[in-house]
């Protein structure tokens, strides 16, 4: 894949630098995607970045000044000037028709405000016969999304001298979702302690923070829920409100609003409350006055996120109120302000033991459809069962029409690998957002319907930490960076998104991008190989990393006939909680995808897939076909050895061992598992590979 307009005439330079310098410097992967390495041959880009004009004082305005003093000093290898005007060819105006009279006087106000409030505009023009680029927004923080956009070229190899881009994000609230706890502990976080130093806020910051605040702009996310969704309750108590209002501190000069994840029981544990029931007076009136103690603390305050009712948390259902009632009530509170509420659907507590999992949250949450206050987001995972490395699309996303709906995907791998396994999650996230719904007819993708009501978001769990490297894992840096850019715009490929990643973070030598984004091109199906093909289901042990598939056999069903979930009219009906058009096709066992037959159905093991394989030789052949996939991917990094500074190889190798073992491992388990059930004998040629 080659990412348009890049200038070839770099390639030359490239591999002479790569060929001419082999004493790399030592890299911890603490600068992710923002490096800003020295340029292979800085001089082609000299007269198109030579002054830095950016008017104003605000905190915005100077984080700008900052980034690209930073980007291009290390791009260009020296200090390029800062002026309050153009004076030659070269300067890159950024700002707004309010902070820079050069841009008002351009007459883009028009353009402008169609793009909104963080969209912007990056174009080559003149003024005065001096050549130069603009960077321009409405608002501020638009022209720092504009500035790290317009930084990425370079570090990307794009040509910057003929620039016309117009953008604007495709939802307009993007988080990021941190499962920290108050003792710095992360929930489903593989890349050590919280980011947030809770005992040192509010009175001692970690430069960090700003590092993180750089990195989240730099995609352009402006939303960050601070806690772990199993809420603690004394994290709205006054110590921690003050914690939180020293990182919204932080974060405002990017353009990130902070958010708290709310324990639906704290008017009980923290107010003295005898009842948290949504439709008692006084606890109304305990979340009224909370909400103003926070937006006193933090005026820019985003609003709450809500887990109730499930995996034993409190919600309204303990007091015979629904999850409308609930999350009205803390509506209500917020919507003085202009603040939101994300009510998460994730509930499956109240189901019958023999339920479907998949059907639980349609069940609950349709018949609430158009009794949420306007203000209210539904917050649904991307699939029905719970971030499964291959599920089906969410039904809620076609059903609720009246209700805005906003995606939860997941960063961080809990499910994939953790911190081990080299999983780039772009695909899958495509795989989601590019599904047809069917709800107004054919096109309507999960991506169309989420971005067409008059309130839109999009959610990532993160997989931040204090690891040196943030991510525990240098490839999974690719993941934050691929969430936040679709989180932008939804119609990137991953393809497109790997290269950019990679090119910012391992360097522009061909063989290296070639071969970085190839092994990232099929770790997912490789993934999903090896742990769960075919639609297979929740078979980790309870660490939700290694395998062990007795431990919740209700998901696969295996038996002596056969293996699979009957989802379809004479199983648990989840076919029916789609559009008749999505749900014909899956459940038809001829039309149904064989990446989704076990999900769907109940088969023979000795029935036929489209490969002409029977699902038992399918399954043996794509359980090795996982682990031969890890294989591939270290002898392909080896070739990389004296092209990649020795610490991030020598870091990205040991992974890949443990991946390998881990995948080895899932295969091995998985097999000898189903055998022990249906009785039949190994494929020939993984008897032989297993010697």
């Amino acid at each position: 894949m080659k990412i348009p307009n890049v200038n070839t005439s770099y390639f030359i330079a490239i591999s002479l630098f790569f060929a001419a310098n082999l004493n790399l410097q030592a890299e911890d992967g603490y600068k992710l995607w923002l490096r800003y390495a020295p340029l292979e041959n800085p001089q082609l880009d000299v007269p198109y970045a030579s002054q830095v004009v950016v008017p104003g004082g605000s905190p915005t305005m100077e984080a700008i000044r900052s980034e690209l003093k930073k980007g291009l000093g290390g791009m260009l290898g020296h200090d390029v000037a800062l002026s309050d005007h153009v004076t030659g060819n070269g300067a890159i105006v950024v700002g707004t028709p309010a902070s820079s009279p050069l841009i008002a006087s351009l007459g883009l106000q028009a353009k402008l405000q169609g793009l909104g409030h963080d969209g912007y505009l990056i174009y080559s023009a003149a003024n005065g016969g001096h050549a130069m680029t603009v960077i321009a927004s409405s608002s501020e923080v638009g022209a720092l999304y504009g500035t790290f956009h317009f930084l990425r070229l370079m570090q990307t190899r794009q040509q910057i001298a003929h620039l016309d881009i117009s953008e604007k994000p495709a939802f307009q609230r993007r988080f990021m979702d941190h499962w920290d706890n108050p003792d710095g502990s992360i929930e489903r976080g593989y890349a050590g302690n919280s980011l947030w130093r809770w005992n040192d806020l509010p009175g001692k910051l970690d430069p960090r923070y700003i590092d993180y605040a750089r990195a989240e702009a730099s995609l352009g996310l402006n939303g960050v829920v601070l806690n772990n969704v199993n809420a603690k309750p004394e994290q709205l108590t006054p110590e921690y409100l003050r914690k939180a209002a020293a990182l919204a501190n932080v974060f405002r000069p990017y353009g990130i609003r902070v958010y708290l994840a709310a324990n639906f029981a704290a008017p009980i544990a923290i107010g003295n409350l005898k009842t948290a029931d949504p439709l008692d007076p006084t606890v109304q009136k305990w979340w009224q006055a909370k909400a103003d103690e926070i937006y006193r603390l933090i005026p820019d305050f985003g609003g709450f996120l809500v887990k109730a009712n499930s995996e034993k948390q409190p919600g309204p259902q303990d007091y015979g109120r629904t999850h409308a009632d609930g999350a009205n009530m803390l509506a209500e509170a917020v919507a003085p302000r202009g603040g939101i509420v994300m009510w998460r659907a994730f509930v499956y507590a109240s189901m019958k033991s023999n339920e479907d999992r998949a059907t639980a949250a349609y069940k609950q949450f349709t018949p609430l459809d158009g009794k949420f206050r306007g203000n209210v987001f539904v917050q649904v995972k991307n699939g029905p069962i719970d971030f499964q490395p291959r599920e089906m699309f969410h039904p809620l996303i076609g059903a609720m029409r009246k209700t805005p709906l906003l995606a939860e995907l997941q960063i961080t791998q809990e499910y994939l690998g953790h911190e081990t396994d080299l999983v780039y999650l772009a695909p899958l996230w495509k795989e989601f957002l590019d599904s047809d719904t069917y709800r107004n007819g054919p096109g309507s993708t999960v991506a169309k319907i989420l971005a067409s009501s008059p309130m839109t978001a999009i959610a990532g769990v993160a997989n931040t930490g204090s690891d040196t490297n943030w991510c525990g894992q240098d490839f999974a840096q690719a993941n934050w960076y691929a969430y936040g850019r679709l989180a932008w715009n939804s119609n990137l490929t991953a393809e497109q998104i790997a290269e950019e990643w990679a090119r910012m973070t391992w360097g522009n030598d061909p063989q290296v991008i070639s071969t970085v984004c190839a092994m990232m091109r099929g770790s997912r199906d490789a993934c999903v190989n090896y742990e769960m093909p075919l639609g297979l289901t929740d078979m980790e042990d309870n660490t939700h990393y290694g395998a062990n598939p007795p431990r919740h056999a209700n998901y696969h069903q295996a038996d002596a006939q056969g293996i699979g979930y009957d989802r379809g009219r004479t199983g648990s009906d989840a076919v029916s909680e789609y559009a008749p058009a999505v749900g014909e096709r899956y459940a038809n066992l001829a039309t149904c995808p064989d990446d989704l037959l076990l999900w769907f159905h109940h088969v023979s093991w000795d029935y036929k897939m489209k490969s002409g394989r029977t699902v038992w030789d399918e399954l043996c052949f794509r359980y090795n076909a996982g682990v031969d996939y890890v294989k591939q991917m270290q002898t392909q990094w080896q070739t990389l050895r004296g092209k990649i500074d020795p610490e991030r190889f020598s870091a990205v190798q040991a992974r890949l061992d443990q991946q390998l073992a881990h995948a080895t491992n899932w295969r091995d388990v998985c097999i000898r598992y189903f055998q022990s059930i249906n009785h039949k004998p190994l494929p020939a040629y993984l008897a032989q590979s297993k010697g």
